[in-house]
C-alpha cells in the first residue's frame, strides 16, 4: 500500500517541496532521486511528478502538468520507480507527448513493455570506432563534412532560419533504419510540419516522435531527450538498428533547465543557466554510440544561438561536447563555420577515391572566390583569374550551398568536377594528375552540361 504525504512546505513554479518523515522505512514510501510520484488534489484530479532533489527529510518534485491551482493540502504518493517509456515495435509510426503518452489517437499501448529513461551511457570499451557514413544527399554534408554513424553533432543557427525544414529533410533522406524525433517547445505549426513531412515522404512507419509543444508544461520538456534516447538505444542494442536521433531545439531544453534551477533557488552560473549545464548536455549527447556487435545511435540536434552569439552558454558548452557542428545562416550551410571531426574516418575509405582531393580543392577555390568578391566590392581591378573565381563562387553557392539541393554523393562529386571544368583549366587545379585524367570531363561534356544548366536557370 502506498503512503500519502501531505506536508507540502511550498510551491514555486512547477516545483513543490514536501516533508517526508524520517521514521518511515523505504517500504512505507520513502523516495529515491528520480522516482515518480502522484500528486492528488482534494477534487480527485492527479498529476505525475518526479523527485529532483532530496535534502534529508525535504523532497523536491517537479510536477508534469504544472502546479496551477494546486493547493497546499494536496497529497503525494511515491511510486518507488523511475520514469519509463514504452518500447516495442508498436511505437514505430506513433507520436508521444513529453510524458510518454500517445497523442495520435492510435491503439492503446498501456500493456506494452517499458524501459527506464535517463540511464548511463555505454561503456567506452564496448564502443566501436566510427567508420561508417550516413548519407544525407545534402552536398554540403556528404562532400565537405560527412555525417558519421555514432556521431553527435548540432546545427548552429539563429531564429528565422529554416533549420526545422532542413532537419526534416535530413530525417527523410538519411539512410538510417529508424528515426527518433524529439521536439522541444515546438509551436503546433512546427509539430504539424514535421509530422506531415515524414508522412508525405513515406518514412513515418519507421519514425517515433516525442513532442513537447510550447503550450505543454515546461518540466515535460526535460524528459523528451531522455525518452527519445532510451528508445533509440534499445533499437540499436537489441535489434541492431542504425538509429538517427533528431532533436530541436536544445536551447529550449537548456532554458527549461534554467527555469527549474531558478525555482529550486540554486546559485546561477553564466547568464542564469545552472552550473551543471555542461554535464547535463553531455549526459544526453554521450548516448551517441556505435555498439560492438550491434547497431548505432547518431545524434543530430538544432541549437539556436540568441543574437547569433556563438559564445552564448548553450552553443559554447555544446561545442566542447560534440564532434563538430553545421553552421546554418542565410539559408545556407557555411563551409567555413561547419566542421565534422569524424569525416576523416570515412572520406576516401568508404567513399570514392577522389573525395578528399575534391573536397579540399573546392574549398580552396571558394575561399579565393570570397577574396575576389571582396576586391570587387571595394572597386579594385580584377585579373582574369579573379573573374574565374567569381564565376566559381556563384556556381558553388547555387549548386552546393543551398540547403534545398538534394544529390547523391557520387553525382555531387561528378558535379564538383563539372563545376571545376567550367571555371578552370586542368593545370590550375593543383590536384593529382591521375585523378584529373580519370574524372575531369571533356570539353564537349563541359559545354553540353553548361548549356543545360543555363537552360534550367532560364526556365526557373
Amino acid at each position: 500500500m502506498l503512503v500519502s504525504h501531505t506536508r507540502i512546505v511550498d510551491i514555486v513554479g512547477d516545483i513543490i517541496r514536501i516533508m517526508v518523515s524520517s521514521t518511515k522505512s523505504e517500504a512505507e514510501g520513502r523516495p529515491c532521486l528520480g522516482d515518480l510520484a502522484i500528486v492528488e488534489t482534494g477534487d480527485g484530479t492527479s498529476s505525475l511528478a518526479q523527485v529532483i532533489n532530496i535534502d534529508q527529510d525535504m523532497v523536491s518534485l517537479q510536477v508534469n502538468s504544472g502546479t496551477k491551482g494546486l493547493a497546499n493540502n494536496a497529497s503525494v504518493r511515491f511510486l518507488g520507480e523511475p520514469a519509463k517509456v514504452t518500447y516495442s515495435d508498436n511505437i514505430l509510426g506513433r507520436v508521444f507527448d513529453g510524458a510518454g503518452t500517445p497523442i495520435d489517437q492510435g491503439p492503446d499501448l498501456s500493456t506494452d513493455p517499458t524501459v527506464p529513461i535517463g540511464g548511463p551511457s555505454a561503456n567506452p570499451m564496448k564502443r566501436v570506432l566510427a567508420s561508417r557514413m550516413i548519407r544525407t544527399d545534402v552536398p554540403m554534408i556528404d562532400i565537405f563534412n560527412c555525417l558519421v554513424e555514432s556521431q553527435k553533432i548540432p546545427i548552429f543557427s539563429v531564429s528565422g532560419e529554416p533549420y526545422n525544414a532542413f532537419l526534416a529533410r535530413i530525417g527523410i533522406q538519411a539512410d538510417a533504419d529508424i528515426v527518433v524525433f524529439g521536439g522541444l517547445g515546438l509551436i503546433f505549426d512546427d509539430y504539424a510540419f514535421f509530422r506531415k513531412q515524414f508522412e508525405d515522404a513515406g518514412v513515418f512507419p519507421r519514425t517515433v516522435m516525442f513532442i513537447n509543444q510550447a503550450s505543454d508544461p515546461v518540466v515535460e520538456r526535460l524528459q523528451v531527450p531522455d525518452m527519445a534516447l532510451a528508445v533509440a538505444e534499445k533499437f540499436a542494442v537489441e535489434e541492431g538498428k542504425r538509429v538517427l536521433v533528431l532533436m530541436t531545439d536544445m536551447t529550449a531544453f537548456a532554458d527549461a533547465m534554467k527555469e527549474v534551477s531558478i525555482a529550486m533557488e540554486r546559485v546561477p552560473a553564466n547568464r542564469g543557466y545552472p552550473g551543471d549545464l555542461y554535464s547535463q548536455l553531455a549526459r544526453r549527447y554521450e548516448k551517441a554510440c556505435d555498439f560492438k556487435g550491434s547497431g548505432s545511435v547518431t545524434i543530430l540536434t538544432v541549437t539556436t544561438m540568441p543574437g547569433n552569439d556563438v559564445t552564448h552558454p548553450v552553443p559554447d558548452n555544446t561545442g566542447y561536447i560534440t564532434e563538430g557542428q553545421f553552421y546554418l545562416h542565410s539559408g545556407m550551410l557555411d563551409p567555413f563555420g561547419s566542421l565534422s571531426r569524424l569525416k576523416q574516418h570515412v572520406i576516401g575509405k568508404v567513399t570514392r577515391e577522389d573525395h578528399n582531393q575534391i573536397m579540399n580543392t573546392m574549398i580552396r577555390f571558394y575561399s579565393g572566390a570570397r577574396d575576389a568578391e571582396q576586391k570587387q566590392s571595394m572597386a579594385f581591378e580584377l585579373s582574369d583569374y579573379d573573374h574565374q573565381l567569381l564565376k566559381f563562387g556563384a556556381l558553388f553557392r547555387k549548386r552546393f550551398m543551398d540547403i534545398e539541393v538534394a544529390i547523391p554523393l557520387e553525382e555531387a562529386l561528378d558535379l564538383c568536377w563539372q563545376t571545376l571544368a567550367e571555371c578552370f583549366l586542368p593545370e590550375q587545379l593543383l590536384m593529382k594528375q591521375g585523378l584529373i585524367d580519370k574524372y575531369f570531363p571533356s570539353e564537349k561534356a563541359v559545354a553540353k552540361d553548361a548549356a543545360k544548366d543555363g537552360a534550367d536557370g532560364e526556365a526557373a
